[in-house]
């Protein structure tokens, strides 16, 4: 890209944020897959709140990832060439894939048995000696390698598409075909690989819009879309967006028994597939605009906190869960503890991730 977009820098920053707060949320309560969880999804209202906001969370914030990812992949390979291009991305996305796999993630286990009364240091080494891998939140680095390496297979055949640099943002009813055709492919994908299940680490029945949205990236890069939405543009996805968050809860509460999102063909399941396109669009898109009519500009503050993001991205799993360990024994609500935990794992996180950067040679792979 001709010139740094800054306010795409600083959207990696929030995105960050929120993937402590969503595993943070997890933690206490919140539906879905995680290391070390206190407390069990129920009906209580903590629990729902919580399993609302990892819900929408969910339907754009890793998807969002790609889309910047692939929005920068293109000139990234035309600047480099495939053999460095290819060499930069084992760098930065396969050793972390490797450490978490093979350290932090054994590291992080091993925290989560403190609560059941095992001892860290004997289970940490144990799984390390044993080769135990843990792909955790680094199943994004892995994911990405095998999308930027379909890319370069692909790039031969996509420049041609790319001459034409000037293409106009897509029509409202590209937006809305999109969204149909992401929701029809996650609800197919999960009928093989149901929501919560993993294929080589990976949860595929979310991938409909993890590849969908990285190729958008790809094809946005050249004609520069992410730096042209508009108001006119995101304004009348953000009230689709706000309208369709609340069907979710009104399915599952009204939908009735039994409520399964996962898989199959049950109304709640179909519904599930469908919502999260149609409020993902309307959230990246004002995210996208918002942020760039208010924050596309250099500062110190946030320059700094875009340096720790992916540093903070890999070292936040052990972080709130030894933060959730430490707090176990305190009686308090767990939305509370919730909120204590996903700010403090922020704080600590990127505090840490900006140590890691003073290493020899770290700021090659972060």
């Amino acid at each position: 890209l001709e010139q740094r977009s800054y306010f795409i820098d600083h959207l990696r920053v929030v995105l960050t944020a929120l993937v402590i707060a969503h595993h943070s949320a997890i933690t206490y309560g919140a539906s879905g897959g995680w290391f070390y969880r206190e407390i069990q999804t129920s009906d209580s209202v903590d629990s729902l709140l919580m399993t609302m906001f990892c819900a929408v969370n969910q339907s754009f914030f890793m998807g969002m990832f790609f889309l910047i990812a692939g929005y920068y992949t293109p000139p990234s390979l035309d600047r480099k060439g495939p053999a460095k291009f290819v060499t930069d991305r084992l760098l930065r996305l396969g050793i972390p894939w490797l450490v978490f796999g093979f350290v932090l993630g054994p590291m992080t286990v091993a925290l989560a048995g403190i609560a059941s009364g095992r001892d860290f240091w004997t289970t940490w080494t144990g799984l390390m000696m044993q080769g135990k891998f843990f792909s955790g939140p680094l199943w994004f680095a892995q994911a990405l390698l095998m999308f930027a390496a379909v890319y370069v297979v692909l790039s031969p055949l996509l420049r041609r598409f790319a001459e034409r640099s000037e293409r106009p943002l897509p029509a409202v009813r590209w937006w809305l075909l999109a969204a149909l055709l992401v929701g029809l492919v996650a609800l197919l994908l999960r009928q093989w690989v149901p929501v919560g299940s993993e294929v080589w680490g990976l949860q595929v029945g979310y991938f409909s819009s993890y590849v969908f949205l990285f190729a958008l990236g790809c094809a946005a890069s050249r004609p520069r879309w992410l730096e042209r939405i508009t108001a006119a543009v995101a304004k009348p996805w953000m009230i689709v967006s706000l309208v369709t968050i609340p069907l979710l809860p009104l399915a599952l509460k009204f939908g009735g028994t039994p409520v399964k999102v996962e898989t199959g063909w049950t109304f709640a399941a179909i519904l599930y597939a469908f919502w999260e396109p149609f409020v993902a669009w309307g959230i990246i898109a004002g995210l996208l605009w918002l942020t760039r009519e208010r924050f596309n500009r250099r500062h110190p503050f946030w320059q700094a906190l875009g340096e720790r993001a992916y540093g903070a991205y890999i070292l936040h799993a052990p972080v709130i869960v030894l933060l959730a360990v430490l707090l176990r024994g305190w009686q308090a609500a767990p939305l509370l503890k919730f909120v204590i935990v996903a700010v403090a794992g922020i704080g600590v996180s990127f505090a840490l991730a900006g140590a890691l950067l003073r290493l020899p040679c770290a700021r090659r792979v972060l």
